[in-house]
């Protein structure tokens, strides 16, 4: 073999090591120690911030919101490298109203109310850059990002709460109903009397329309329906009257009646005790009805943002025209979704076939 051609074999074998699809042992064990160092400082930073409020207390930018996202970056680290779910998004949720996130599978939505409620795996999952500003009253704001642990846990449950995707994986299958729901209320409340819990709790049940209240009390989750079991999760998340609730896909594996009621069911609590909603859904169909503002998000980015009218009836990015064009309608046969490249391809052929 000539020397031309082992250089050409060399190089060959190099560029077919760069496009491979796996990393040698020297990579990972180089990314692994950048990831302990990074996730080593960021908890030292959080773990300080425990011993001076300055480093977590802010003000807020408009004292009509309750929540204000500001650039904020959430990262995983992993053994093959950096995984950027959320990066640099900026929204507000005002008081009294309530926002949809939409998009796709996979675009950050779930980890940015995860990254509100601290809920993120840590060390792996960081919130490492930007800011979360929650209200907390007078123009003041907790910056959830930096806020210590035992500062959130005054906060998550009590003044924001979650209503998550799966009621069945969320409810203690081997604790009653009951129990579940007092424990939140005795949590935040340690003043109240084990009589006075009870009675909060049955008049949490009542209100989010189960009727037996009693005897759902007593039971335990795998005796009650899906549509049942997410009211109860519906009652966990509003026994301490919070100022934010964060509903993540909460009609998910119900049908279309339970759905209906449900969200039905939520508009309604909002207005009672004055709460925003924070809405995370696929269903476009829920956010038209619901939502007061809209926030598209596309590969950990909002793409688009405004009111609730003008999303649907003026959409100006390519990715929320496709979405829009994507819902079914009544009546109209569709063989294929709208593609935004197809449709602009077409387009251009058929300007290109004019006279």
């Amino acid at each position: 073999m000539s020397e031309k051609e082992m250089k050409s074999s060399v190089t060959a074998k190099t560029e077919k090591k760069k496009n491979a699809s796996y990393i040698s042992g020297k990579e990972s064990r180089k990314i692994s120690r950048f990831n302990r160092k990074l996730t080593n400082k960021l908890e030292k930073e959080r773990a300080n911030a425990n011993k001076d409020p300055a480093l977590y207390t802010t003000k807020m930018r408009d004292p009509n919101n309750v929540v204000e996202f500001d650039n904020m970056c959430t990262y995983f680290f992993t053994d093959i490298g950096t995984v950027k779910a959320v990066d640099g998004i900026s929204f507000d949720i005002p008081k009294c109203s309530t926002v949809g996130v939409v998009g796709e599978s996979g675009c950050g939505k779930s980890v940015t109310s995860l990254s509100l409620m601290q809920l993120l795996p840590r060390p792996t999952g960081q919130t490492v850059g930007g800011e979360i500003r929650f209200n907390i009253g007078n123009g003041e704001a907790l910056n959830i990002v930096n806020t210590p642990t035992s500062k959130m846990m005054d906060i998550r449950g009590n003044r924001v709460s979650m209503i998550f995707q799966e009621p069945m994986t969320s409810l203690n299958p081997v604790f009653r109903i009951g129990a579940q729901v007092d424990e939140v209320i005795k949590l935040h409340n340690p003043e109240m009397s084990e009589e006075d819990v009870k009675n909060r709790t049955l008049e949490m049940l009542e209100l989010v329309g189960i009727a037996n209240k009693e005897g759902v009390y007593r039971m335990y989750p795998h005796e009650l329906s899906g549509g049942m079991r997410q009211r109860v999760m519906i009652a966990i998340a509003l026994a301490c009257s919070p100022e934010l609730i964060i509903a993540d896909e909460p009609t998910t594996a119900l049908d279309v009646t339970i759905q209906a009621q449900i969200l039905d069911l939520l508009s309604d609590l909002k207005d009672k005790i004055n709460s925003s909603i924070m809405l995370i859904t696929h269903d476009l169909g829920v956010v038209a009805s619901m939502a007061d503002y809209v926030v598209v998000m596309y590969a950990g980015r909002v793409v688009e943002k405004g009111t609730a009218e003008d999303i649907f009836h003026h959409p100006a990015h390519p990715y929320t025209i496709g979405l829009m064009r994507s819902k079914p309608v009544v009546g109209k046969k569709v063989d294929e979704l709208y593609n935004m490249q197809r449709a602009e391809s077409r387009r251009y052929a058929e300007l290109l076939l004019l006279p």
